[in-house]
């Protein structure tokens, strides 16, 4: 039964693929419902905590020694620290909906611009799937993407009120980006009051939900999606004298000039022409003022943790609650030239991730890994916690393996992907644990298909495009294997709606622009010339 169950084979197209996903489901909640009725009080409780925006290098426990993350630090500390963990899709709404499914975009189909998560898909969340299997399943914050009856590819971006709040025991969540002013987020308002800031409301939210479930038998899974760091930058004012005086040093890739180098398509997108001239990173004196309100934010948001591992202790639930702490995406913060996020680029696709465990014996060695890895596995994290199978159509992988140990590789790459904005960014990469293969895609306006490839472990800051270096050609070689593998999976595994059916063409580096121009859907064209004015 569980081959049957588990292995049902690659989907041969949506209704194929939506079919599998339906069949699936009634048979895993059959199975989960008896399996584990009896083992409730052996599984732990799990708290999931993501940020929106929080670079990998904003963090105190990843080497910046000036932003303060007392809490993020004591908790990296007891647990392992994961150096290499990327966001197989760099902006929000895609992202999150990959770490609810454990799947990639290309087949979640969700984006920005692009459409909905089908409740065919999210039935096989992992929200859903621990709910089904008992668990007590909350959330709160911004949730970030809609949940559609069939295939929508209309969802705008102020549009996503299509939540499925049902499908929660207890509901704390927002619509679109969520407010910072907490008496603006309509289920968050009897915390207005005593917490006026979002960020220390969610963690007052979740130190009562804590509290209120100490006694039960019932495990919970507590999932809390923070607005901070992300743009407006509006900080608690709370504390306002945590950088007062403080001179915040600017990275030694940034400005304009230090991306130059960098393939044209990338400096084609609103993280040059928008973010990086309007949010205040062309001058030292805004850009202290800028980065000062964003370290400020990740304070407010590293408070929270504080209160929410306080309530913990308080409640004596510290000995069986697993903490997984990460963003969305991370943030270019002036890097390059850029702002935002959604290149593949290290200050946009790598994020800060903490796993602790305090049943595991390995815990509080402060221990680290290099091993590769992403947002798509934190659904089969999660439910490998739960002692839940996996289901077939998830992308991503346990993470426990690495936990049991951190040298432990588990993959041999990881593509990184855009599909949103000016139609020069939409781009695939491949990541290595060592090395990252780029390749530009796009060919129109003067520009020809690039390929770019850095050396992470000698040129963090990329510096340097070694495509063309003989020394790395073995390297290159390798990548691009990898790189022709996911084009083949996309073509295989890809939906084929919400415009992604172009990708498999778009994508494949064997295809010559002339045959690739044909099919560029029109607002892509259209959004690449508007942002040219």
């Amino acid at each position: 039964m569980k081959n049957a169950l588990f292995n049902l084979g690659k989907p041969k197209g949506r209704r194929h693929f939506n079919l599998q996903l339906t069949v699936f489901a009634v048979f895993y909640l059959l199975v989960t419902a008896l399996c584990f009725e009896a083992e409730a009080q052996e599984r732990p409780n799990i708290i999931f905590l993501l940020a929106d925006d929080h670079s990998y290098l904003s963090a105190g426990f990843n080497g910046n020694k000036v932003i303060k993350t007392p809490n993020l630090d004591k908790l990296s500390a007891q647990g392992l620290v994961f150096d290499n963990y990327y966001n197989t899709t760099s902006i929000c709404m895609a992202s999150r909906a990959q770490i609810m499914t454990g799947m990639l975009e290309y087949k979640t189909a969700c984006n920005f611009t692009h459409g909905s998560l089908t409740k065919e898909q999210y039935e096989l969340s992992y929200p859903v799937l621990l709910r089904k299997a008992g668990y007590k399943v909350a959330f709160a914050g911004k949730f970030g993407f809609p949940v559609t009856e069939g295939i929508s590819n209309s969802i705008g971006h102020h549009t996503y009120d299509l939540l499925p709040i049902d499908q929660f025991d207890e509901w704390r969540g927002g619509i679109g980006q969520t407010e910072y002013e907490t008496a603006k987020n309509k289920y968050m308002q009897m915390y207005a009051d005593d917490y006026p800031h979002s960020s220390r409301a969610y963690g007052a939210w979740a130190a009562n939900f804590i509290k209120e479930n100490t006694n039960s038998k019932q495990p919970f899974c507590l999932s809390l999606s923070f607005k901070a760091p992300h743009l407006p930058s509006v900080p608690d004012p709370m504390f306002d004298e945590v950088y007062a005086g403080i001179e915040i040093p600017m990275p030694e890739n940034y400005g304009i000039a230090n991306g130059r180098h960098l393939a044209e398509q990338a400096q084609n997108g609103r993280q040059r022409l928008r973010l990086f001239r309007n949010y205040g990173y062309e001058s030292a004196d805004a850009y202290q003022e800028s980065v000062k309100k964003y370290y400020q934010l990740i304070y407010g948001v590293d408070y929270a943790v504080g209160m929410i591992m306080k309530a913990l202790k308080e409640s004596g639930q510290d000995k069986n609650t697993v903490i997984i702490y990460t963003s969305d995406n991370g943030y270019h913060l002036g890097a390059h030239g850029f702002g935002g996020k959604v290149l593949p680029y290290e200050e946009a696709a790598k994020a800060p991730f903490i796993y602790f465990d305090p049943r595991h014996k390995k815990m509080n060695k402060g221990t680290r890994t290099a091993s590769l890895v992403g947002n798509i596995d934190v659904a089969p994290t999660i439910l490998a916690l739960a002692q839940l199978e996996i289901p077939f159509n998830m992308d991503g992988k346990s993470l426990l393996p690495i936990v049991d140990n951190p040298k432990k590789s588990m993959r041999s790459y990881l593509p990184v992907m855009n599909m949103f904005g000016a139609a020069p960014t939409h781009v695939l990469s491949i990541q290595s644990d060592k090395i990252k293969y780029i390749y530009w895609a796009y060919g129109g306006n003067g520009m020809k298909p690039t390929e770019e490839l850095f050396d992470k472990e000698k040129d963090p800051l990329e510096m340097k495009n070694e495509v063309n270096n003989p020394v790395y050609k073995r390297q290159l070689e390798q990548l691009q294997s990898y790189y022709d593998q996911e084009v083949l999976k996309i073509k295989k595994e890809g939906v084929d709606y919400n415009n992604y059916q172009f990708y498999k063409q778009y994508f494949d580096r064997h295809i010559s622009w002339e045959n690739k121009k044909v099919i560029l859907p029109k607002n892509y064209t259209s959004l690449y010339k508007r942002l040219l004015k």
